[in-house]
């Protein structure tokens, strides 16, 4: 019996069918496995992956403050807040308090922030809530008070989390003066060089960061998790700086009117406590490309350069104290020039001085004088004239609290030219900051003691001292008291008989040096004919009170005279000054004429207030009948030319 052959394509078909029949029974299964994890368990699973991408992040403390020396706010940092909004909060969750709510809510929004109208607010409220959006940004940068009104708005008003609204809490640095003391102020921003007081105290400043538990939500953004588990950010210490916001106020206007004037390129101004060394006043202005002046760089601090005449004063102390030079010696200015070696030196008047002492040398600022004083003294000597300025503290920096200081050069004999000593002996081939200048001059009005310059008085924690800084004594004696108090005449004769009588008023009497230096430019030297005029003193001269010392870098139009230029912004601060310090001024009595004969009196007033003037200014008070009126609420008085008569005022006299 024979078998049926076998159809091997029909054999092969089915095989097919039933594999492919498996395979579609078997995706029918994966797709709705996925199904079911997508929309009803996909809730959970959200909730499940939401629960395990946390993480811990920093929070940052706010920024201290900076005050001036009366308590004035000069930096602070004021907050602003992102809104988000949480769609999966109770209050969007529920459905009748939603719904009764939005439509306020939307109006509300709209009505605060005006970009978009109520109707526009209310549709993006119901789209979070349709898509359940976690962390939806509804608002950047709202002030306080805005946040105040917005968390009372339906809704908002629930609570922190039922309400729905996260609040995400930045700040950014504002200078309520603007541009006053900016540079010295400064400011600490990632990737710059940390600038003035922001700068140098940025670790007292920053505060310390704090931790917080943060979830991640759709999107990737990273919302707080609860405000319990966090550890609280401690905000930073403020400072109070030596900076008298009026003084700085009234330097910054003087020197930026003389640099208008000028059309200088730069300037700057310092005024310094003499006792305390404290600055309550550092004006840098620059000329920008549009012809404005704004505070770009500190050249008070940072600037070394060549002086000038205000340097002959270090020059003068070292002959005095050596005992190279007498005041009274005498010098011929030679016509006004003096070679030395293949270079001349020229004085700034003309044909010079004639024969001149070395007093009246310094008075007048004759180059060619100085210049042969210092000269003869230490042509063969110089290593003596070098360590005399290294005494008086001008080869180093000062090491002032202020990061940034400009690094001096005071040349060694060593690298000497055949020049350079009587050059530097005029402030040329030297290089010193301003800063230095007012430090040791400020010096000489402290009768000798140079203190280190202070910016910084107090780190406060919450209103509460953490950290004191005193006046720091640099040296206790610049140079001999006698040397002390010649230079001091000196420069009242700069004022008195000199280049700086343009300073002279009749209510306070001023001491300083004039300075008129030329600006050597690259390969071109001093051939561009560029100046820089300067002025350092002090006032009032027979009690100082305050140095003051004034750059200007650059005038241009024509006048450049350290006397000219830098003379009136002196002048103006030291003005000022006076007018506003009631210290500075002589008491009442000294200035009043005879009391007896020149008293104002009032015919009626208060019996107390009589009696106060009376005793003030050392009158007694008598009346004709021998009664004192001591009960008397009103009297009237006369006066006798001894003393003040006095008889009571009743109420039915006519005034």
């Amino acid at each position: 019996m024979t078998s049926k052959p076998v159809n091997i394509k029909k054999v092969i078909l089915m095989r097919t069918y039933f594999a492919f029949t498996v395979m579609c029974i078997f995706a029918c299964f994966i797709a709705a496995y996925l199904f079911k994890i997508q929309f009803k368990e996909g809730e959970k699973w959200k909730e499940l992956a939401q629960g395990l991408s946390t993480a811990i992040k920093t929070t940052e403390p706010t920024r201290g403050n900076i005050f001036s020396n009366d308590g004035s706010l000069l930096a602070t940092s004021l907050p602003y807040y992102n809104l988000h909004i949480d769609g999966k909060a109770p209050a969007f969750a529920d459905d009748e308090l939603f719904f009764s709510k939005v439509d306020s809510l939307g109006m509300l929004l709209a009505k605060e922030f005006g970009d978009k109208s109520a109707a526009e607010y209310k549709n993006i409220l119901r789209s979070i809530k349709r898509r359940k959006d976690r962390y939806y940004l509804l608002k950047r940068k709202v002030s306080y008070t805005q946040l105040k009104r917005i968390k009372q708005f339906p809704l908002f008003n629930e609570g922190v989390y039922k309400g729905g609204l996260t609040i995400e809490e930045k700040s950014k640095r504002e200078k309520p003066f603007s541009y006053l003391a900016e540079r010295t102020i400064g400011f600490n921003v990632s990737n710059i060089a940390p600038v003035g007081v922001e700068g140098a105290f940025n670790t007292e400043l920053s505060g310390k960061p704090g931790k917080r538990v943060v979830q991640r939500v759709s999107g990737g953004a990273w919302i707080p998790v609860n405000d319990e588990e966090q550890i609280e950010a401690q905000n930073g210490l403020d400072i109070i700086t030596s900076i008298d916001i009026n003084l700085q106020d009234v330097a910054e206007h003087a020197l930026m009117r003389t640099l208008v004037k000028n059309d200088a390129e730069w300037g700057t101004a310092i005024l310094m406590e003499v006792k305390t060394g404290e600055i309550r006043a550092i004006a840098n202005l620059t000329r920008t490309s549009e012809g404005k002046y704004i505070e770009k760089y500190n050249y008070a601090i940072g600037e070394s350069c060549e002086p000038g005449s205000t340097f002959k004063l270090f020059s003068i102390m070292a002959l005095l104290d050596a005992g190279k030079a007498k005041l009274d010696d005498l010098y011929d200015t030679e016509g006004g020039k003096k070679k030395y070696f293949d270079a001349t030196m020229y004085d700034s008047e003309e044909g010079g001085h004639g024969i001149v002492t070395l007093r009246h040398a310094f008075e007048l600022s004759s180059n060619v004088a100085i210049s042969k004083a210092v000269y003869e003294a230490y042509k063969n000597d110089k290593i003596t004239y070098y360590n005399q300025l290294v005494n008086m503290g001008l080869s180093k920096p000062l090491g002032l609290q202020l990061k940034g200081e400009g690094t001096p050069n005071i040349k060694h004999p060593k690298q000497w030219s055949g020049i350079t000593l009587p050059w530097s002996s005029i402030g040329y081939e030297v290089e010193i900051t301003p800063m230095q200048i007012a430090t040791l001059y400020n010096g000489i009005a402290n009768n000798g003691v140079v203190v280190k310059p202070l910016f910084v008085k107090q780190v406060l924690k919450t209103g509460n001292v953490v950290e004191q800084y005193q006046t720091e004594v640099m040296n206790e004696q610049v140079c001999k008291p006698t040397t002390l108090k010649e230079v001091q005449e000196m420069l009242k004769g700069v004022v008195l008989n000199g280049t700086g009588k343009s300073l002279i008023n009749p209510h306070y009497s001023v001491a300083g040096k004039t300075g008129t230096a030329l600006v050597a430019s690259g390969k071109s030297g001093y051939k561009n004919k560029v100046y820089r005029s300067s002025f350092a003193g002090y006032f009032p001269a027979d009690r100082p009170q305050y140095t003051c010392v004034v750059m200007v870098n650059a005038p241009s139009k024509g006048i450049y005279y350290g006397a000219a230029v830098a003379g009136p912004v002196f002048k103006e601060i030291a003005d000022k000054v006076y007018a506003s310090s009631v210290n500075l001024h002589p008491e009442l009595r000294h200035v009043m004429m005879d009391p007896t004969s020149d008293l104002p009196l009032t015919k009626k007033a208060h019996q107390k207030e009589i009696r106060s003037i009376a005793s003030t200014i050392g009158l007694t008070m008598h009346s004709d009948d021998g009664n004192n009126y001591n009960n008397t609420e009103w009297i009237s008085s006369e006066n006798t030319g001894t003393s003040i008569k006095i008889s009571p005022v009743h109420f039915s006299d006519k005034w």
